[in-house]
């Protein structure tokens, strides 16, 4: 830790120690030695997690990424972990964390996921660490989710040192892009879906959500992907528009089908949003699909447009049959036109709630019970974003949000609670030890 921060650090110790309460009583011998380790290191956590934020790791900042995976890698060998860089170039990306703790076989397999990248390219003028306060960290990534694999640290060093990870088989895979994934997803997420076959425990360590000043829990997250829309109407004198001759335009279609859409579609943790639209005589997209061009006249009729937008759904089954009838919807042609309707291959799986998801944050807050804190709701699922835990959610039951709490993510200014950092490691440490002794 550099010298300056030391007095914020000591600050962060005393306002941010775990108190006893009646509930720690209840906690076993080796869950109060992972208490004391996790406060008795805060200020070597704060400086992990400084290093961590001062290395840019934008996604597309390779060299970036693979810094921060070795930074994760000085951390977990000393552990016992065995780590591996699994590179991404045949995906577009730099790579992934892969790091395995073999224990005794008995206990729950254990799954921790993270992401080393963040939202923040080396372009960005948010590119610095700042204790604000013994009590809110400022910087780009740090909830999101250098602050998560701090936690994920953080935890896994209380329990090598209160002696419980010994016996744990956890494996951890930290994404290179979890901000954008690379394509195709069967290639980006192939170790990641691997992995998630081998456990019988997922925990995602994103960030934690609050609400009314309280922790919540997370089972469900919502899926996310693109889609793309491209009409095609017959050019022509504007006077002639609507006749059978030339038909309504490839604007008209456009708008009746995003109209049926808005009116059609709506249902319980479904949203589906439009975010780029052009139309004219011609209309072209670059080959991110963000940015266009469109030339057209008043008094001539439209020959193309295109729309861009995602849809989120909390179920694979809902979701595919949203897209089927957004399908049906594009195929009911107004005259003289034609549309077609194109799903990107990269979309984010859903998450959905599972009754072994429920019983997990039941444990979770048996845990909260035994140390005092109040237990955590389960979140409402269109609050959270999708994620990278979706990819393994249909082959093992989740937790999401073992992370810090924070603000702001995604944009400059990003900040984390830093109380949260201790209260989430010692939550993720002593549930992972009551897994490890859970019968497989």
């Amino acid at each position: 830790m550099k010298p300056f921060l030391a007095p914020f650090a000591a600050a962060a110790f005393a306002v941010c120690s775990f108190v006893a309460t009646p509930g720690e009583a209840r906690l076993a011998g080796a869950e109060q030695k992972i208490v004391q380790a996790v406060d008795n290191e805060q200020a070597r956590t704060l400086a992990l997690l400084e290093t961590m934020v001062n290395q840019n790791s934008g996604t597309l900042n390779f060299a970036g990424v693979e810094a921060v995976g070795r930074m994760a890698r000085a951390e977990l060998e000393p552990l016992g972990f065995e780590v591996r860089w699994v590179p991404m170039a045949e995906a577009g990306r730099a790579g992934h964390i892969m790091a395995v703790h073999r224990g005794n076989g008995r206990g729950k397999k254990m799954l921790l996921i993270g992401h080393l990248d963040t939202v923040f390219e080396p372009d960005s003028p948010f590119q610095k660490y700042v204790l604000k306060s013994p009590g809110t960290a400022e910087g780009p990534g740090v909830g999101d989710d250098k602050g998560g694999v701090a936690v994920m640290i953080a935890a896994l060093r209380a329990m090598h040192q209160a002696g419980t990870l010994k016996d744990a088989d956890i494996e951890i895979v930290l994404t290179g892009d979890e901000e954008d994934a690379g394509k195709p997803v069967s290639v980006s997420r192939r170790d990641l879906i691997d992995a998630g076959r081998r456990a019988d425990v997922a925990l995602d360590f994103e960030g934690l959500s609050t609400e009314n000043g309280k922790d919540l829990g997370s089972i469900a997250r919502r899926g996310s992907g693109d889609w793309e829309l491209r009409t095609t109407g017959r050019s022509g004198h504007s006077s002639r528009i609507f006749s059978e001759q030339s038909g309504n335009g490839a604007i008209y279609e456009l708008t009746r089908i995003l109209a049926a859409f808005r009116t059609e579609l709506p249902e319980a943790n479904l949203t589906f949003n439009v975010g780029l639209i052009l139309g004219g005589a011609t209309a072209t997209l670059d080959d991110a699909g963000i940015r266009g061009q469109a030339t057209g006249k008043n008094n001539i009729i439209p020959e193309v447009a295109i729309a861009r937008g995602d849809i989120r759904t909390l179920s694979l089954d809902q979701y595919q049959r949203v897209t089927a009838k957004m399908t049906q919807i594009v195929a009911r042609h107004l005259p003289g036109t034609g549309a077609a309707i194109t799903f990107d291959e990269a979309a984010y799986p859903p998450m959905a709630p599972t009754p072994g998801g429920q019983a997990l944050l039941d444990r979770l807050n048996r845990v909260n019970a035994d140390m005092g804190l109040g237990a955590m709701a389960a979140q409402d699922p269109l609050k959270r974003g999708a994620g990278d835990i979706g990819f393994v959610a249909a082959d093992v039951d989740g937790l999401v949000g073992l992370g810090p709490a924070g603000g702001g993510s995604h944009a400059a200014g990003e900040t984390i609670d830093v109380p949260s950092l201790w209260r989430q490691a010692k939550r993720a440490a002593i549930l992972m030890t009551r897994l490890s002794k859970d019968k497989s």
